[in-house]
């Protein structure tokens, strides 16, 4: 018969530092699975979704419909981050999952676009093109290679870029702060 004692010895306690450890790998591993599946659905509603509609207005309601869900998102991962016991790991979680959907969001007003106009680019948008421009334009490499010629293009393209410096003000201003505000609510840093 074990003792009471030795019962109690094995097991652990959460102040356990091997407890600690192993919690935080899980919220880690359960960030980094969230990320890749909503990456992963957003890639696959890009890749089905039925977009080469000719009809240029229909890209704009399309395109404002997607900023406002990238707008409800972002909010959303702001509220999640100032309530989160880890918020240092759900705010990169939250860009994480936010660049992608923005940078797909403005990949599919370049095709729709690209569609409704074939001369609007340097050369006719594939679905893999448009997600390539969309990043260029969201990294400022800007290489060349394609380019908006039309109005409509280049204001797609403007929006994004203003669009692009907002969010990236938004990160690293509104973001990084809720994450520090909770982490000093908190009183200690967490991942």
């Amino acid at each position: 018969m074990a003792s009471p004692v030795a019962g109690s010895l094995n097991r652990a306690s959460p102040d356990d530092p091997v407890v600690g450890r192993r919690r935080v790998r899980g919220r880690i591993l359960g960030s980094v699975l969230r990320v890749v599946l909503t990456t992963g659905a957003l890639l696959a509603v890009y890749a089905s979704a039925p977009i080469g509609q000719r009809f240029t207005g229909r890209i704009a309601l399309q395109l404002c419909a997607a900023l406002l869900v990238l707008g409800v998102v972002v909010g959303w991962q702001l509220r999640s981050v100032s309530r989160s016991p880890y918020p240092t790991l759900r705010g990169v979680e939250a860009v994480a999952v936010s660049v992608p959907l923005l940078v797909l969001t403005f990949a599919a007003a370049y095709l729709g676009a690209g569609f409704a106009d074939p001369a609007g680019f340097t050369e006719r948008l594939s679905r893999i093109d448009a997600v390539y421009f969309a990043v260029t334009v969201f990294t400022t490499v800007g290489f060349g290679d394609i380019a908006p010629r039309s109005e409509t293009a280049r204001l797609l393209v403007t929006l994004q870029m203003v669009v692009d410096l907002v969010m990236v003000g938004l990160i690293a201003k509104v973001l990084v702060g809720a994450v520090r505000q909770r982490r000093n609510a908190l009183g200690r840093s967490q991942p």
